[in-house]
């Protein structure tokens, strides 16, 4: 993560519904508008399915519906974050879909608090922390276990190569 060197970490916040989202900005490679995708038959829910990123296929997450929250319609102001996220020996290519984007904020990792505990078990495993910006709450997304654990994506990850040859474009392929 990129660090401000005062214990404050740069975070990309992004917009789902009503809440705000933080992503670190050292996993961010670009920001997209929304476009169209190839869609893998038979994946999950989630998974919107891929889009071609500089000649490498990227799979598309719909973070909504990752989330549990209900899949609405793209508007204008709907983007792909696309992200390197670090695994052992290798990078995992992402793209969230994303109501908005909002911007580059900094908090103060220290100052991070837990997902709240509500007195019954619930997933958060995805939730890193609960920081403050702008007065009100960001929750900080923990992208590795969000999803490195996703059989989803692990259909996508072997997808990838017969669907770059697909989404090449002509002057690609004859090359």
């Amino acid at each position: 993560m990129t660090q401000t060197g005062t214990g404050e970490t740069f975070y990309v916040t992004i917009g789902i519904g009503r809440e705000i989202f933080a992503v670190p900005v050292s996993m961010v490679l670009e920001i997209l508008p929304m476009r169209d995708v190839f869609r893998i038959p038979d994946a999950p829910a989630h998974l919107d399915g891929l889009i071609d990123v500089r000649g490498r296929a990227v799979a598309v997450i719909d973070l909504r519906t990752r989330l549990g929250l209900p899949r609405v319609g793209s508007d204008e102001q709907t983007r792909i974050v696309v992200l390197d996220v670090p695994l052992p020996g290798r990078k995992l290519a992402i793209g969230l879909v994303a109501d908005r984007v909002f911007e580059v904020a900094t908090l103060d990792d220290g100052r991070l608090e837990p997902p709240p505990d509500i007195g019954t078990p619930w997933s958060h495993d995805h939730i890193l922390g609960v920081g403050r910006h702008g007065g009100g709450f960001v929750a900080v997304l923990d992208i590795v276990r969000l999803f490195t654990a996703d059989p989803a994506l692990v259909s996508a990850q072997r997808a990838m190569p017969a669907a770059a040859a697909i989404l090449a474009t002509p002057a690609e392929q004859a090359a």
